[in-house]
């Protein structure tokens, strides 16, 4: 039987770049995946979602291209060619991952492991009857789409999941999104640009609750005016065959029918195979760490979703890296910086943040002022978002004059939130920034010109 220095429970984000580290530094690694390698951002998250939303983007564009003196006619999509084009891409970066996995100190096992016994010094593993030994257990088992308790869900031939959904190979004919967070909004940005009626139910006051709310609010009127039906402070009461039921915040009920229902209410940690570990620290379903990613067990580590933090792919690589810098006792020591973590809601236009909002500064109780400009004071961004306006919020420390957050909607600000991140990131201050030199013209300036 073969020892390994660590055994990583999953091949997502986390997953991977904790295997491709930890063996390129010279140290045997056993990575098991139940499903396919890249996880759920590669596979039926992420990547696939962003492929099919930019050939609907394409499409919408070719339909409106008229407001830049272009006359495109007879316009039309191949939506079995846009899932076709979806499994060609992921295809190619999972066999890159594979790629970069393929290594002498590298053993990748396909099947479901479970974790069957763990001494301080010792971690035992099975996984399609054959067992396996590691000094370290690194758990990167993510997460699982949340099905709510509501009458009528489950076993639902009209209810998707985002997985359900981007799998199917023709569109629906009308569809209701419950869940206006981050992926049901890029469901409902994908089928509306394809012609597809959508309805959005949410049930807190506001979609994108945990976003910068004036931004929010820009794509809210604009979603609205295109058509798209948003009920916010409504909550769904049964679902039926063919719709559901929901009632309002002032107790009043309706119905509403559609082809298909996509549930999309958020993702809980996946803690299966680790019915062993009967000591293992949990918090509201997640696996607690601390600052290195090491869990209350000496010889035990999570990454990734389990953990139950910040549920982003670029947040478990960067989870991986701090996890095995410390394993590999990497001087100096890494941490990461949740107070700069980027984020994208990759509807139309895109929104971009970082950093804490103007409220949850208040929450804080840090004086602050507030700097906003619309998109529109950049050049570049008049040249390309026509009948657009944007808007760059920028949330600086009163006292200090350091950046604290900054929350944009406009494309493409996903492009360049990262700048903002540095900024964060490094406690800039306004006179700092002001010394950045932006290129000229891109959308980036207003980065600048809001100082």
């Amino acid at each position: 039987m073969n020892r390994y220095f660590i055994a990583i429970l999953g091949g997502g984000p986390a997953g991977y770049t904790a295997a491709e580290k930890a063996s390129k530094a010279g140290k045997d690694v056993v990575l098991f995946e139940q499903n396919a390698v890249g996880g759920t951002c590669l596979n039926v998250g992420c990547i696939p979602t962003k492929s099919l939303l930019y050939g609907a983007k394409q499409y919408y564009n070719a339909s409106h291209a008229q407001k830049y003196g272009v006359t495109a006619e007879n316009v039309a999509f191949d939506f079995a060619a846009m899932q076709k084009r979806k499994t060609i891409v992921v295809r190619k970066l999972v066999a890159g991952i594979k790629q970069r996995l393929n290594n002498e100190h590298c053993t990748l096992v396909s099947g479901a492991a479970r974790v069957l016994s763990r001494t301080d010094e010792l971690v035992t593993i099975e996984c399609n009857g054959e067992t396996y030994e590691a000094e370290n257990l690194l758990i990167c088992t993510g997460s699982t789409n949340f099905v709510p308790p509501i009458p009528g869900i489950q076993d639902n031939p009209a209810v998707w999941d985002s997985t359900d959904a981007l799998a199917a190979q023709e569109l629906p004919k009308s569809i209701i999104i419950v869940g206006g967070g981050v992926i049901g909004m890029e469901f409902a940005t994908l089928y509306h640009e394809l012609g597809v009626p959508v309805t959005v139910i949410e049930a807190m006051p506001t979609i994108l609750p945990n976003l910068d709310q004036e931004v929010v609010a820009v794509l809210l009127e604009k979603y609205r005016k295109a058509g798209i039906n948003i009920l916010t402070s409504t909550k769904v009461t049964a679902v039926t065959d063919n719709g559901l039921r929901v009632t309002g915040a002032d107790g009043e009920e309706a119905s509403f029918e559609a082809d298909k229902i996509l549930v999309s209410v958020g993702r809980r940690a996946n803690l299966q195979g680790l019915e062993a570990l009967t000591d293992l620290e949990l918090y509201r379903g997640g696996v607690v760490v601390d600052e290195f990613m090491k869990t209350n067990l000496d010889n035990v580590y999570a990454c990734g979703d389990v953990t139950g933090k910040i549920m982003l792919a670029h947040v478990a690589a960067r989870q991986a890296e701090v996890c095995i810098g410390r394993l590999l006792r990497q001087i100096p020591l890494q941490r990461i910086a949740y107070n700069a973590i980027p984020s994208v809601v990759y509807t139309n236009p895109e929104i971009a943040t970082v950093g804490i909002t103007e409220q949850q500064a208040a929450e804080m109780n840090i004086e602050t002022e507030v700097r906003r400009l619309p998109m529109t004071f950049s050049g570049r961004f008049m040249a390309e978002n026509e009948g657009e306006t944007g808007l760059c919020k920028m949330v600086v420390d009163s006292k200090k004059q350091t950046v604290l957050g900054v929350h944009m909607i406009g494309n493409p600000c996903s492009e360049f939130v990262a700048a903002a991140s540095f900024a964060v990131r490094n406690g800039y201050t306004i006179q700092e920034m002001e010394q950045v030199v932006f290129p000229h013209p891109t959308v980036s300036e207003i980065l600048h010109e809001i100082l």
